[in-house]
């Protein structure tokens, strides 16, 4: 019967059939941390780092029964448990969770090597036997070249487990003594100093130790005389005492002043442990565990680096980012009502056809402006739509009337005005024909462009969705990996449909601010809204090569992405309608031409027979000077 060892290897009854002990076994700390491992919601990498002995070999067997008996199973949801031997007083090389660790062999005390490699804070929680002192880290020793503050910093927060050696409760035992009673005698008898006196800790199981013993021999006495026996007739070689010392002794169960004192089957003391956690430097209690009821008693006050206790594996949480709701609602808006906008502009002209200066800004083509900025406004909708709206169902939908709204929104808005700019440039920009009269503007050319444009839209477009359609894709990031990216592949032809539509609207864009800056100063009663064309091609065209780059560069942020490229569609579609149109209004309100159009036209009438009469008047004058000098 003993009250000091620990070891693990004392529980084996093949070795030791006849060995009790009141001081627990070290596998004893395994259930209680495999309680705290629960608690905290720890189920992988954990590592044990150990030296070559028969204690330590025999607590990590202990350690791996008790989690086999955990998860009969096998290691289920653990990843790997690493066990490593320090060998010839060596630390041989560890590695931690895959990344870290110590290079090469050292004889450096681990906090020393955990400093070093930055393997505490809020990311780490090492657990250590609490047996030593509590100012263990900050005893000075010469083979240790940290400071007192690099080792606190290095064991700050740990949690130690220990075997309780004292009942905590104030509870009398059955020597009719409290555990503080015990200990208030033993002090008296000890002196000064008690605790500098070797095996004071111990002292209760001790006390317990005898009287485990004197009640079971009281016990195995009375059994002895139910067959004519007695104790002292014992000897090594009568196996009929032993066995009933050994029976008398397992079934041993009574309050000592170290607690409940039970013996497990295999002979060893089952006790509370006592769970402390380092916080700030000094010691604190945060729980006890009762083996033999497995009862966690827990008092609330572990503190952590972090906050809360640090997860035991890098989590990935798959989650979907929406568009913020704020933000395309506000959109939204501002799309409404430049669709408003675009449908008011549009009854006006065509209200107002009659009208000669509307006739004279080609209305139909200002017709085809407005429809296209209704369709590019009308694509702002689906542009916003992602999974928060609608399922995966509806997502090639939805990108391809993205697609097409854009597409022909662009084509019938900036085409007309880009006809316009390049009639006016064919025109009035060649010196043989500076003269309009030399040259009439034929109305059905112009739509032909227009429709030659779209046409091309509507091919291309139908081409890329029986080759390529647009579907969903789902892109991610790694919290623990920033840089990388997965999920994210564009097929070759996707990239081919790209190009040519990027391409070929950029190439018109840059055409369109070149004929707008050569044909500024060009006057024309034909197009007589030319120069207000060519500044919206400006606005338009700078709105949308600096806005098609950015949002491919911002793809992956969703909020900036939208942002960037439907405010772009917006101010492209405002400015557009607002220089076209709002002009035109403030003259025709401004001086009722709609009123006078009449007039106008009578007007306009007089004057032409006018001119005519003084065309014939200097035609005969011409002819008979002709007529003098064929006489001559």
């Amino acid at each position: 019967l003993s009250y000091g060892s620990s070891s693990p290897a004392l529980s084996n009854r093949q070795r030791f059939p006849t060995f009790f002990r009141t001081h627990p076994s070290a596998t004893l700390h395994n259930p209680t941390r495999v309680q705290l491992f629960k608690k905290w919601g720890w189920t992988k990498n954990v590592r044990v780092v150990g030296q070559t002995d028969g204690w330590m070999d025999g607590w990590m067997d202990g350690w791996m029964d008790e989690w086999m008996d955990e998860w009969p199973g096998g290691m289920v949801g653990w990843e790997m448990v690493e066990w490593r031997h320090r060998v010839k007083s060596r630390w041989t090389e560890v590695q931690l969770d895959g990344q870290v660790g110590w290079k090469g062999e050292t004889t450096t005390p681990w906090p020393t090597q955990v400093y070093k490699e930055k393997l505490y804070g809020k990311k780490y929680v090492w657990f250590l036997i609490g047996w030593y002192a509590d100012n263990w880290f900050r005893i000075k020793d010469p083979a240790i070249n940290c400071t007192e503050a690099e080792m606190a910093e290095a064991v700050e927060g740990h949690v130690t487990t220990e075997i309780v050696m004292l009942n905590p409760e104030n509870t009398r035992s059955i020597s009719n003594m409290t555990s503080q009673e015990f200990i208030e005698k033993l002090q008296k008898r000890l002196g000064k100093n008690p605790e500098e006196t070797g095996g004071f800790q111990e002292a209760p199981l001790a006390y317990d130790a005898i009287w485990a013993l004197a009640l079971a021999l009281n016990k195995t006495s009375a059994e002895l005389v139910k067959k004519g026996l007695r104790l002292e007739d014992f000897n090594y070689n009568n196996k009929n005492i032993t066995d009933e010392i050994y029976r008398a002794l397992n079934s041993s169960a009574f309050e000592g002043v170290s607690g409940h004192v039970v013996f497990d089957a295999s002979g060893s003391r089952m006790a509370w442990t006592l769970i402390e956690q380092l916080q700030g430097g000094v010691y604190k209690k945060i729980g006890y565990y009762d083996s033999t009821k497995d009862n966690l008693s827990w008092y609330n006050n572990d503190k952590w680096i972090g906050g809360a206790p640090p997860a035991d594996y890098t989590k990935v949480i798959t989650t979907f980012r929406f568009l913020s709701q704020k933000l395309f609602i506000s959109v939204s808006v501002l799309a409404s009502l430049g669709i408003l906008l675009a449908i008011i502009c549009l009854a006006f002209n065509i209200y107002n056809g009659h009208v000669r200066y509307i006739q004279n800004s080609q209305p139909y083509l200002n017709n085809m402006t407005a429809v296209g900025c209704t369709l590019a406004l009308a694509a702002v909708f689906p542009l916003g739509l992602d999974g928060y709206h609608i399922g995966p169902g509806l997502f090639p939908f939805v990108c391809q009337a993205r697609l097409w709204l854009l597409g022909l929104g662009f084509s019938l808005a900036y085409g007309s005005m880009f006809t316009k700019i390049w009639w006016v440039h064919t025109v009035f920009t060649k010196k043989e024909d500076k003269k309009e009269k030399r040259k009439t503007l034929e109305p059905w050319k112009l739509y032909a462009t227009v429709g030659l444009l779209v046409g091309l839209d509507v091919v291309t477009l139908i081409i890329w969705q029986i080759v390529d359609p647009l579907h969903r894709t789902i892109e991610g990031d790694r919290f623990d990996t920033p840089k990388a990216s997965v999920g994210k592949r564009v097929a070759g032809p996707r990239c081919f449909f790209w190009g040519i539509f990027y391409g070929f609207k950029g190439l018109l864009l840059l055409l369109g601010i070149f004929l707008a800056y050569e044909t500024k100063s060009v006057s024309t009663e034909k197009i007589n809204d030319h120069r207000a064309v060519g500044m919206a091609i400006y606005n338009v065209a700078v709105l949308c090569l600096i806005t098609a780059p950015v949002t491919m560069i911002l793809s992956s942020q969703q909020d900036a992405a939208f942002a960037f490229a439907s405010l772009a569609v917006v101010f492209s579609s405002y400015i557009t309608l607002v220089v076209l149109f709002v002009p035109k209004m403030r003259r025709l309100i401004t001086r009722g031409e709609w009123q006078s159009e009449q007039q106008d036209t009578m007007k306009t009438g007089s004057s032409t027979n006018n001119n005519e009469e003084e065309k014939s008047r200097l035609l005969e004058k011409e002819n008979r000077e002709l007529e003098k000098i064929i006489a001559e």
